[in-house]
């Protein structure tokens, strides 16, 4: 016997290409939900890459290594335009 599972309790890999706009719909886009998104986001990282017993640098290096990223990005048009270009 199968067991049915609400649609809010479902994970993203669990749900159907048809439920996935009431899916996303269901969630709790009030400031409130938005900071507790991001509150269990980082409680998961620090769990699983920081808060361990034989820790090491990978996890500090995540951090840094998505913001070198999102640096270049945002500065990716001042960069673009100051690349060198051959004059002829």
């Amino acid at each position: 016997m199968v067991s049915i599972v609400p649609l809010k309790e479902k994970k993203l890999i669990e749900v159907k290409l048809g439920e996935l706009p009431s899916w996303i719909l269901m969630w709790n886009f009030t400031p409130s939900g938005i900071v507790g998104v991001f509150q269990r986001g980082y409680d998961r990282y620090y769990n699983k890459y920081i808060n361990v017993r034989k820790g090491s640098i990978s996890g500090i290096n995540m951090v840094l290594a998505a913001y070198v990223v999102f640096s270049y990005c945002i500065s990716y048009k001042e960069l673009k335009h100051e690349q060198r270009r051959k004059y002829h």
